[in-house]
């Protein structure tokens, strides 16, 4: 059998073999060459799909521009609201809590050191704060009355402000920036460690192991402390209407007796309770409501302080004004006699 020339078939097997590399060879020279638009494929693809979603944002960002000004004004105002709302269900359920916890009296072993921290520590700004408002009422009054020739009813003015309102609000002011602010932060400083979480894990409820000891000292020591804050402010004031504006010590005292009375003294005392409640209240809410971080630890010392502040205005508006409606019902109106 005569071959073609250059043409060496071989044997059967060398053929098979010969046939098998050749296949193998044009299938990668196959993946090879389409391997560049493979690859291309892919980015035209997500080019395509991300100019597809370009014209919705754009249709979007449109919409919402569009949107006009008292709609967004709106919108606003309703989230503030909400949020309003939210804050004041969320702190009247705290509310409730601590209440029903009262049935049950906390352990001498938590009640004993926030008494101490409350009442016995506060004495000495409690004191300066007394006098010097005192002694300021003192200087005062002297200022307006001299002209007058009234320096020896300055005993009654000074008085009768301080046991009825000054007093009280001054002495409740300096305590919700001393004690108010010192709950929020201890107790801020519980929840952001997970002291409180640790404690709910235990079996022991947080509001009855940590806020009715301080709700209970703040009730019951304020009114205390302001009957010693009164009492100093009579002190200061006396030093310097009789020893500094050499005011007769007789006409001083009587006139003091004479206009102020258990009542006086009694609405003082009875706003204190009010002022107390609201302290330990606002201060425990802001420190169980505390966020993480340290800077969510003094923002809240700095809404315990604001909120118990203006707070403590509110109730005595409110209660000076119940209390001079029940005075003309219950008493017969007699004007004060100087």
């Amino acid at each position: 059998m005569i071959e073609p020339e250059g043409a060496s078939f071989g044997t059967d097997g060398e053929f098979s073999e010969r046939t098998h590399r050749d296949a193998e060879a044009h299938e990668t020279e196959t993946s090879d060459a389409e391997k560049p638009d493979r690859i291309l494929e892919l980015p035209a693809s997500i080019s395509s799909s991300d100019s597809a979603s370009e014209p919705d944002i754009v249709e979007e960002e449109d919409e919402g521009a569009r949107d006009p000004w008292l709609v967004r004004y709106l919108v606003r105002v309703g989230e503030t609201v909400a949020d309003w709302l939210c804050a004041i269900g969320d702190f009247a359920y705290f509310a409730s809590q601590v209440f029903h916890w009262l049935l049950r009296l906390p352990r001498r072993g938590t009640l004993l050191p926030c008494a101490y921290e409350i009442g016995i520590r506060s004495l000495p700004v409690i004191a300066l704060t007394g006098m010097f408002i005192g002694m300021v009422l003192s200087v005062q009054s002297y200022a307006q009355l001299k002209d007058y020739y009234l320096e020896t009813r300055m005993g009654a003015l000074i008085n009768l402000s301080l046991v009825r309102e000054l007093g009280p609000v001054l002495a409740a002011t300096m305590l919700a920036g001393r004690i108010g602010s010192s709950m929020a932060a201890e107790l801020g400083t519980m929840r952001v460690t997970e002291q409180i979480d640790a404690l709910g894990s235990m079996g022991v409820n947080p509001i009855h192991y940590l806020v009715v000891p301080r709700f209970l000292g703040c009730v019951f020591l304020i009114p205390i402390l302001t009957i010693f804050a009164d009492f100093m402010g009579v002190v200061g004031g006396a030093y310097f209407s009789v020893w500094i504006f050499n005011i007769d010590w007789h006409f001083y005292l009587m006139n003091s007796n004479k206009i102020v009375g258990e009542v006086d003294i009694f609405i003082g005392v009875f706003k204190s309770f009010f002022f107390g409640a609201t302290i330990g209240l606002i201060g425990c809410h802001r420190g169980f409501s505390c966020r993480a971080g340290a800077q969510g630890v003094g923002r809240a010392a700095t809404e315990s302080f604001v909120l118990s502040f203006v707070f403590i205005l509110l109730l005595d508006l409110a209660l000076g004004t119940i209390f001079e409606a029940l005075d003309e019902v219950l008493f017969t109106p007699m004007p004060r006699q100087i």
